[in-house]
């Protein structure tokens, strides 16, 4: 992970948590800043290029510890209710995935690493006192585990969540850093979500991700040791030799996976506010995926068509439930019209509406 600078607010600066991340990047410079949104939020900067050497600020949480979720974002059933929240500790991701709505929304691409996670916690506590039983997800604005040896703020999740009763913790991410996971006794109100497309997707869009056979090594290792394991198949994108690609991809990964270890798995198409993806056409003007996609704008949203969209995403959900049915299926953004496919879908056709 290669780190520009560390920008420190001046509130945090003697906070243990900056202390020890400081120790650590001793080699790189330190800058004093009044506020994180300084930095973060200033104009005239360069997304790409800061993408390249991203600076680290350290700050304090104010406010907005714990939010709704997006309607229909979510995995509740059952005892868990119907309360979805996330939370944010860290904004921003290192990895560089070209269908991102991060790339869209924030000016940056400096890391904003709030400090204070006890704040988080303790609004997780008082929102399950307030709301009754729900989940809470972590990696909506950053990848939950891939700085985890900097930040280590999955292990103090997973000991906070484990205390909280009716707090059911989903940490979303693409990474391979599971050491804290391995260390520590699993408890069944936390499923570790690993999302994944298509290995030429993958290779072709998510740039800097482990490769789809790590990650998969990766949740093996993370479900023999009695996690639950989601699944995250959001965004489906349009590829190559679709059908086979995305068959091929769920084979591997519930081979992988002791039946009694999947907990949940979750769809849903392509979908990235008309401004968002205005900004990725300017950042990558040439990118496959942006420039080369089939992409149509309706309702202050871009997306696929919606026949390609019904196609796609319908094939997909005809897989998934014919292979773990519907208990464990959890589609997002998916319209009443979006149902199983009965026929395959042209080759020649869908390499000719192919993003990648």
């Amino acid at each position: 992970m290669k780190i520009s600078a560390v920008y420190v607010e001046d509130e945090v600066r003697e906070h243990p948590r900056t202390r020890a991340i400081l120790a650590r990047l001793h080699k790189i410079p330190h800058i004093s800043c009044t506020s994180w949104s300084e930095v973060f939020n200033r104009r005239s900067q360069n997304f790409r290029l800061q993408k390249r050497r991203p600076g680290l600020i350290l700050a304090w949480k104010r406010d907005g510890y714990v939010l709704p979720t997006p309607e229909g974002y979510g995995i509740s059933r059952g005892a868990a209710g119907d309360s979805n929240h996330y939370f944010s500790h860290l904004l921003n991701c290192p990895y560089d995935c070209r269908y991102c709505f991060l790339q869209g929304m924030y000016r940056s691409a400096h890391y904003v690493l709030f400090v204070n996670y006890e704040r988080f916690f303790d609004a997780v506590e008082s929102t399950v006192g307030r709301t009754g039983p729900g989940w809470f997800f972590s990696g909506y604005d950053a990848d939950s585990l891939a700085l985890e040896r900097l930040t280590g703020f999955a292990s103090d999740a997973l000991t906070a969540f484990r205390q909280i009763e009716g707090a059911h913790l989903e940490l979303r991410t693409k990474s391979t850093q599971i050491g804290s996971l391995l260390e520590v006794e699993p408890f069944d109100r936390a499923v570790v979500a690993w999302s994944f497309t298509p290995d030429s997707v993958s290779g072709a869009v998510e740039h800097g991700v482990p490769s789809v056979t790590r990650r998969i090594n990766a949740l093996r290792r993370v479900a023999e040791r009695g996690w639950s394991i989601g699944l995250r198949f959001d965004p489906v994108l349009a590829c190559d030799d679709f059908e086979n690609a995305y068959r091929d991809l769920f084979d591997q990964i519930l081979d992988a996976i002791p039946d009694e270890r999947l907990h949940s798995v979750s769809l849903g198409p392509f979908r990235l506010p008309t401004a968002f993806f205005r900004r990725l056409e300017k950042l990558h003007p040439d990118d496959p995926l942006v420039a080369g996609g089939p992409w149509q704008a309706r309702d202050g949203m871009v997306s696929y068509p919606p026949e390609l969209e019904q196609r796609w995403v319908g094939f997909v959900l005809d897989e998934l439930r014919r292979r773990i049915g519907e208990d464990r299926l959890f589609p997002c953004g998916v319209t009443a019209a979006t149902g199983p496919t009965s026929s395959p879908i042209p080759e020649m056709e869908l390499q000719s509406q192919s993003s990648v």
